[in-house]
């Protein structure tokens, strides 16, 4: 790879070389973290032996705990080290939706937003907002993120499906419970790889003006693109931008990879399975909830996954869950707890 790269007619072809110079960068960053982890386990394994050595039971412990540390990176790696869908390493589109219930779901659609923001930072992908569309009282009616990273979709295409929120309301004057549900939607952004055509006869385009927290980053004007795919009902949408020619290029992006998504679902039974699960959003259908009240749990409904802080799942700390879910497609199975990986 770095002789093709000092080749002098390397970058006669731009698209390619910008590619290989990509994936260079990313075996790079590879090797650089399996060098880490090789170093992590080395004085991991030097502190138990000097603290057992040394009859320490406080360094012994340290070592411990950094040995499962080391354990933990090594699973999301290995893992991670086989993704083997086409549209793996892409970007991803994450598309939030609030279901029925009025305020109370659009509140629990506005805190997945914040949630998978928080967890594309934490993973340091890049985060750009594509659409969001403000509720009436509260919260959102649907939000589309687009999140940049090498493995973004990897990691994330096991979220889509209903996600359940059980708590006290904060909207309700009688602090009564309440269910609310939303859906997710995760599709890849494809490239040039993966040729998608588009019959533009069967799409209707429409023009409004977009929405949002308001001051600034609020479209004066009618840029706001969305697209109906009439044969498939599939809708997106962009404001992200205030020029309308970008917007509408991103939008036609979207619904290429929604159309891309749609295909590969068609393909295999179990991405069949999951696209039923998202046939409605309500009982039944959901693949994961969140109590709030009376007890403290998120559970995944598919792997049995669960987690007793609430709070953290909620500010982003979805690898375990996303990771038991990845490894029961690949193995079959996975951890039950976040107490199991530790």
């Amino acid at each position: 790879m770095n002789v093709k790269a000092e080749d002098p007619v390397f970058w006669n072809d731009a698209a390619g070389a910008q590619k290989l110079m990509r994936e260079r960068t990313q075996l790079e960053e590879q090797l650089a973290s399996l060098s880490l982890l090789e170093r992590d386990l080395d004085d991991a394994v030097t502190l138990v032996d000097l603290g057992e050595a040394e009859g320490d039971e406080g360094t012994e412990k340290e070592g411990v705990e950094a040995l499962k540390l080391v354990l933990k990176e090594a699973q999301r790696r290995q893992i991670e080290a086989l993704f083997s869908g086409e549209a793996d390493a892409n970007d991803t589109f994450i598309e939030i939706h609030s279901g029925a219930g009025g305020t109370e779901s659009q509140d629990w659609a506005r805190m997945l937003f914040r949630m998978y923001a928080r967890w594309a930072e934490r993973k340091k992908f890049k985060v750009e907002i594509i659409e969001e569309t403000a509720g009436e009282e509260a919260g959102i009616k649907s939000g589309t993120l687009l999140v940049k990273g090498h493995n973004a979709h990897g990691w994330a295409k096991t979220e889509s499906g209903v996600h359940r929120l059980v708590r006290i309301s904060p909207f309700d004057s009688n602090a009564r419970r309440h269910t609310s549900f939303a859906s997710i939607w995760v599709y890849p952004v494809i490239d040039d790889r993966i040729n998608i055509e588009i019959n533009e006869a069967d799409c209707r385009i429409d023009t409004y003006r977009s929405s949002g927290a308001g001051g600034q980053h609020v479209n004066t004007t009618d840029s706001a693109i969305r697209i109906t795919h009439q044969p498939t009902g599939i809708v997106v949408a962009c404001q992200a931008e205030r020029s309308q020619h970008k917007n509408r290029a991103t939008a036609w992006n979207m619904l290429r990879a929604r159309l891309y998504e749609l295909e590969i679902e068609k393909r295999e039974a179990e991405a069949n399975k999951a696209a039923e699960s998202k046939t409605e959003i309500g009982w039944g259908h959901q693949i994961r909830s969140y109590v709030l009240q009376p007890y403290q749990l998120v559970k995944d409904l598919r792997t049995g996954f669960t987690s007793g802080t609430p709070a953290d799942v909620l500010d982003g700390e979805l690898d375990d869950f996303m990771q038991a879910s990845l490894a029961q497609k690949i193995y079959g199975g996975g951890p039950e707890s976040v107490e199991d990986v530790e």
